[in-house]
């Protein structure tokens, strides 16, 4: 074999020595045991395992996950239940996903969510806690939503507030806000001092809310939506609409809060009443 096509081969030996041995010592920082349903779902425990080693910088920024064929046969499950736990890292903003190729890992810490769930006005307090609203505009509008929520006439015009939801330095959710005309008309602009909308409308018209119905859907975002948010056009939103009551059943506002899918979601507990 000639010299240089003989170093070539020996070169191409010691790469796939070095790719070995580095799956081998990732793979090493799991634990070799069979994961079982008796301790919760297969995916939540793979992905806790795995997260561990990201965490702990085990697993530096830029290293390759073991192969998912690899991680199955560690733990005795299937290439499903792997692909599972990766997709939740993954909404964790830990690893990325390739196309047939390992994952890679990310970031050491999961990206900040707006994780809520909400069972009272308590919840909806409690998830707004260290965010704040940005105002855009107030002004009287038609809009299809607010006619069928308050009961309007066709051309009749709400109120309508437009705002941003931030936390941090990011924003995180376009509020857009209705109110029939008898208590819009009672509003201003600069009463709006709440993150909150509703509490700022009970503390400034003396009107006492008895409860919010919340609806959620699945929305592409649209140009204003990818614009509000630093968004991709056309990428997840997760839409919340809330239609506030006051304690004789009246509908006083309605708002619509959406949210770039990859930084927001919603936890529900279901228990077995089922008998």
């Amino acid at each position: 074999m000639p010299f240089r096509q003989r170093r070539k081969t020996l070169c191409y030996y010691n790469r796939l020595g070095c790719i070995i041995l580095v799956v081998m010592t990732l793979l090493s920082f799991l634990p070799a045991r069979r994961l079982f349903r008796d301790h919760g779902p297969l995916y939540r425990q793979l992905a806790a395992i795995l997260r561990a080693p990201i965490l702990d910088g085990s697993y530096p920024v830029g290293a390759e996950l073991p192969k998912e064929a690899a991680i199955a046969d560690r733990f005795g499950i299937s290439l499903i239940t792997v692909r599972q736990a990766l997709r939740e890292l993954e909404s964790d903003g830990l690893i990325r996903k390739r196309a047939a190729k390992p994952a890679v890992v990310a970031a050491r810490t999961p990206a900040a969510k707006l994780s809520s769930a909400f069972r009272n006005f308590a919840d909806i307090a409690a998830y707004t806690r260290d965010a704040r609203l940005e105002i855009k505009s107030y002004r009287r509008q038609i809009a299809e939503p607010a006619r069928v929520a308050f009961n309007l006439a066709a051309g009749e015009a709400s109120y309508c507030l437009r705002s941003i939801l931030v936390v941090g330095d990011r924003r995180e959710g376009q509020i857009t806000t209705w109110f029939p005309p008898d208590i819009g008309k009672r509003l201003e602009r600069k009463d709006f001092d709440d993150v909150l909308i509703f509490r700022a409308v009970e503390r400034h018209l003396g009107i006492r809310l008895l409860g919010a119905r919340i609806t959620v859907r699945a929305e592409l975002a649209d140009r204003d939506v990818a614009r509000d948010l630093a968004y991709a056009e056309g990428a997840p939103v997760l839409a919340m609409e809330m239609l506030y009551r006051a304690l004789d059943q009246r509908p006083v506002e309605l708002t619509i809060a959406r949210h770039r899918a990859d930084v927001f979601n919603l936890v529900y507990d279901a228990p077995n009443d089922a008998g």
